[in-house]
């Protein structure tokens, strides 16, 4: 079984109907999943920003964070991550707290998985080419 590093972008998706929701939880299915701590806060905040936008009530972002909080998805410490990150954010300009996830999947060698098309814009069109070929996308990955 394939292991990918996957992203809040990802995993708010199992607990949120969006966009990409059917290839997000064909993923549970089809690797081991992992991701650096930072996700437990990301999606979080995720939750929160919803229901200040009033697109989820309180109880549903309390429901959908119980629900991740039982998911099958391998956390990581970041510590390690902390200056390849570093180095990742300042070579293709963008912030840090994503990078820690692209950081995560280079060190283990493992494909990236965001539905953050921005950061792979960036990955894709940079100068990093040993990057480009690390993150792939939400339909990407559904086609493995």
């Amino acid at each position: 079984m394939n292991t990918l590093v996957i992203d809040a972008s990802i995993a708010i998706k199992w607990v949120v109907e969006e966009d990409g929701t059917r290839e997000a939880l064909a993923l549970r299915q089809q690797a081991k999943l992992i991701a650096p701590e930072l996700l437990v806060a990301e999606c979080a905040n995720i939750l929160w920003k919803k229901v200040q936008r009033v697109e989820l009530s309180r109880d549903e972002a309390l429901l959908a964070a119980r629900l991740l909080q039982g998911a099958e998805i391998e956390l990581l410490s970041t510590r390690s991550l902390l200056e390849a990150a570093t180095r990742m954010s300042i070579e293709i300009d963008h912030p840090a707290y994503d990078c820690l996830y692209l950081a995560l999947a280079v060190k283990n060698k493992f494909q990236f998985v965001t539905a953050d098309n921005r950061f792979l814009r960036k990955l894709r069109h940079g100068r990093q080419r040993a990057l480009r070929g690390r993150a792939i996308s939400l339909i990407e990955a559904a086609n493995l």
